[in-house]
């Protein structure tokens, strides 16, 4: 008999946890863990920040679930200030990272179809991105990985080296809707893609009628530093997709776009049963209440560039182990030597938590709210997981 009901499609750890608070997560026995990796980038304000928790349980007090065939007050709030911090003039809600490309997807598709242009309808995304797992946003993605016994892939997406203007210039034609691409690539490894290149792409989609879409569901609010990673480029796409660190653990997600392109999204295009819920718009604005205080982005900057520094020298003293250091603001990454699931385990035993990610690499994203002090822990606790797989490899060795 299973020994457990659930599916098995995660490989999780042997770690039970009961409560968090702040950076640190506490398991059933009382152990604590330093926690580096934010649920994936999503506990953007920490574990059981004293104004979320009350606003969600201030919120659901009053009311859990409405419609959205009825009016939102609090999701015309959370909307309003989104826009005024962004590019955006229109916000659709969600629950998901997923669920948000999806919409950004069928918008830039609608709206060419709006347009009288029904045949353009192909997204050019590029290799190693991640966009999520519905049978859409795996197909966007293109990683054979995930596409892997699903059937056949859906029509529609097609994948260009990331950097190479020359094959993305080959690969636009009169069917293309719109240009999808990560500001850094998170799944695939924490990979910066530099701004002049985005540059290139705005300029491209300009003079080609050709939407741009930016996925920043593990970039966005405040992660590098800015609002949304794009912001450091100087250029806005047209739309946008966000989730993770907007609900600071809450699930939410959104779709942010231009007023031109949100048009197409007319009544009876979409929608979501769940999108937008009263408990959702009440976390999400005490996120934005966190995240857009007086200095607290420019102080995410400079614990940012200051954990890069001490990680730059965690791989100067371990080059058996790592061998490079990546990223901005508290969007980090260790690309290792040894396997990067060996390194992963090895900081989970000297009581730090991180996220592997491709290329071998491992993902050090923790909350926002993170202060030197415990950025000093983390080095120590990452200086003693690089010595234990040290230690291993020695004694592999004399084997």
């Amino acid at each position: 008999m299973s020994a457990t009901a659930l599916f098995g499609n995660y490989a999780r750890s042997n770690l039970t946890f009961d409560h968090g608070e702040g950076v640190w997560l506490i398991t059933t026995d009382g152990r604590r863990f330093l926690d580096c990796g934010s649920g994936i980038a999503v506990n953007s304000c920490g574990h059981s920040h004293p104004h979320l928790v009350k606003a969600l349980q201030d919120q659901a007090a009053k009311l859990w679930h409405v419609s959205n065939l009825h009016q939102m007050p609090e999701g015309e709030r959370l909307a309003q200030r989104l826009t005024e911090a962004s590019f955006a003039d229109k916000v659709l809600f969600v629950n998901s990272g997923a669920e948000a490309m999806e919409a950004a997807i069928k918008c830039a598709r609608r709206y060419h179809y709006d347009n009288s242009q029904p045949d353009r309808y192909q997204i050019i995304t590029f290799e190693g991105a991640f966009h999520g797992r519905t049978l859409g946003t795996i197909a966007a993605g293109g990683q054979e990985k995930y596409l892997e016994g699903f059937g056949p892939k859906a029509p529609g997406f097609d994948q260009v080296p990331s950097g190479d203007l020359d094959a993305l210039k080959a690969a636009i034609g009169p069917q293309t809707a719109a240009l999808a691409i990560e500001p850094i690539q998170g799944e695939g490894g924490i990979r910066e893609i530099q701004p002049d290149f985005l540059r290139a792409l705005r300029q491209i989609c300009d003079d080609q009628g050709i939407l741009l879409i930016f996925d920043e569901i593990q970039t966005g609010v405040g992660r590098t530093g800015k609002l949304f990673a794009h912001e450091w480029a100087g250029v806005s796409p047209d739309i946008m997709a966000v989730a993770k660190g907007i609900g600071g653990g809450f699930p939410l997600g959104a779709c942010l776009a231009t007023a031109e392109t949100a048009t197409a999204l007319a009544p009876g295009t979409h929608g979501t049963t769940f999108g937008g819920n009263p408990l959702a718009m009440a976390v999400g604005n005490a996120v934005l209440d966190v995240i857009l205080a007086d200095g607290f982005l420019e102080d995410v900057q400079k614990k940012g560039l200051s954990f890069k520094q001490k990680l730059a020298g965690l791989v100067d003293g371990h080059p058996k182990v790592l061998d490079q250091v990546r990223g901005m603001g508290l969007m980090l990454g260790l690309r290792c030597v040894v396997p990067a699931g060996d390194y992963v385990a090895a900081a989970r035993e000297a009581g730090l938590l991180a996220v592997p990610a491709g290329d071998n690499v491992v993902r050090i994203m923790p909350p926002l709210t993170m202060t030197e002090d415990e950025i000093a822990t983390a080095l120590e606790r990452l200086e003693q997981a690089a010595q234990s797989v040290e230690a291993k490899l020695v004694e592999g060795a004399a084997e």
